[in-house]
């Protein structure tokens, strides 16, 4: 397996440590997608920080990790985008909505700190 997924409180962190094969990301999906509501998880960081390129499958399936942990109820955040890999993803607009970057692990916690705030009124 190429991943790693820890919990840190009430977020999910997965580590990718290397590049992804297609059936790699979608059990990195599926995995985080039943993780999130069985233990019921407010965030989401996928640390990207190892991967040097990121195609546009594995973009797509970013963006849906996005989407089904909005469904249910926790935010996502990407960290540690390789500038190359930045700047590439600009060139080909690939666009990772409603994911949100961060610079790092630590940026990406305190992103979905800010976003679990005091005004969140869910009842979790």
């Amino acid at each position: 397996m190429s991943f790693a997924i820890l919990r840190q409180g009430d977020s999910l962190v997965a580590v990718v440590e290397e590049d992804l094969s297609d059936h790699e990301i979608i059990g990195l999906r599926d995995e985080l997608a039943e993780r999130v509501g069985s233990d019921r998880i407010r965030g989401v960081v996928i640390d990207v920080s190892a991967l040097d390129v990121i195609d546009s499958f594995v973009a797509r399936s970013l963006q849906s990790i996005a989407r089904i942990a909005q469904l249910r109820g926790a935010a996502t955040v990407v960290a540690g985008f390789q500038p190359e890999v930045a700047l590439a993803m600009v060139q080909f607009r690939l666009d990772l909505d409603p994911l949100r970057p961060a610079l790092d692990l630590d940026e990406a916690l305190a992103l979905l700190r800010v976003a679990d705030g005091p005004d969140r009124h869910d009842g979790r």
